[in-house]
């Protein structure tokens, strides 16, 4: 499998005393794991210490690095898998080396609360950025010339991207693949890892809600299958509700309560995923993928796609579809 854009293919995590040891997890399982199905130009993937001395992860593990910063030079990607607590000093030993780094051409990508590290290191300032809900507000006020979008699950600006709560880091990391080797093998790798290649909606739905009981989620599944199958077809709320045996305003609670958006807002998530799918995969006109996905019109798609991805049909094809990975 050829990289369409990557020149330099180590990627380098950091570790450190207090490792986030599941943020770590992610970037050994996406970029660390032997995957010979990618082929010769695949990661090559490497830790190193930021601390000296022994470094200790949550959960009680003992790390042994690779090497020290000096690894950082190395590196044509670097993950700042979280950081050991947003309150905590960013040692200049390592802002500088990431600063270096950065200059020299690394891409640094950072889960969770890893963007402190980043903030720290001056990484994003007139940027956008993101972090864990719980920590948006504190990225804000101490780094006033960042711009912190709290309700995304990651942010790519090019050379320095971040990622939302841990689990967004997953999203973050396929998407760099994706962007380094294309559509396919994002989709290879979310195969394994069991997760979606991509998730529409912002940290929103993620935020303190009660878990719906497994009698709704089951009186529901039917219709979230249904819906996805027949996207192209316009469903009235009356129309769901009666599927599923419950009155509109019930329905619209219990929804609400399952998925954490509105029927409308799911529907169209899923329109969206599906367009994109039909894009990646296919060189079929632009209102066929419409008519297909359920939008009707390529205008309404444009629209759609402008509003929620910030991009056209057009030129989310050109960015990752399948066919810039053909020699």
């Amino acid at each position: 499998m050829t990289s369409r854009t990557l020149l330099n293919r180590r990627v380098v995590a950091i570790a450190y005393d207090g490792l986030c040891t599941f943020e770590f997890g992610v970037a050994v399982e996406v970029f660390g794991l032997p995957r010979p199905e990618m082929g010769p130009d695949w990661y090559e993937f490497a830790v190193c210490a930021a601390d000296a001395g022994e470094l200790r992860g949550i959960g009680g593990v003992r790390i042994l690095a690779d090497g020290d910063l000096g690894l950082l030079k190395t590196a044509g990607t670097i993950i700042v898998p979280g950081w050991r607590g947003i309150d905590t000093p960013v040692p200049d030993s390592l802002s500088t080396a990431l600063r270096q780094a950065h200059a020299a051409g690394a891409r640094i990508l950072s889960i969770c609360s890893g963007v402190f590290v980043l903030a720290a290191a001056d990484l994003l300032d007139g940027k956008r950025a993101t972090t864990h809900w719980r920590y948006a507000e504190a990225l804000s006020a101490r780094f006033p010339a960042i711009r912190v979008e709290p309700d995304v699950l990651y942010i790519d600006e090019g050379s320095v991207l971040t990622s939302a709560g841990s689990a967004a880091g997953i999203d973050l990391c396929l998407h760099l693949v994706r962007r380094d080797f294309g559509t396919e093998a994002a989709n290879k790798v979310a195969r394994r890892l069991v997760v979606p290649p991509h998730r529409d909606g912002g940290q929103a739905q993620f935020v303190e809600r009660p878990v719906p009981a497994p009698y709704e989620s089951s009186r529901l599944a039917p219709l979230l299958d249904r819906l996805r199958q027949d996207a192209h077809s316009d469903y009235t709320i009356e129309a769901m509700a009666q599927v599923v045996g419950m009155s509109p305003r019930t329905f619209l609670r219990r929804f609400q309560a399952a998925t954490g958006t509105t029927p409308g807002k799911w529907l169209l998530a899923e329109r969206l995923a599906k367009a994109r799918d039909l894009l990646e995969a296919t060189s079929e006109p632009i209102q066929q993928i419409a008519e297909a996905s359920g939008f009707g019109s390529a205008d309404t798609m444009r629209h759609h796609f402008r509003q929620k991805l910030g991009t056209t049909p057009a030129a989310y094809r050109n960015s990752f579809s399948r066919g810039e990975l053909e020699p």
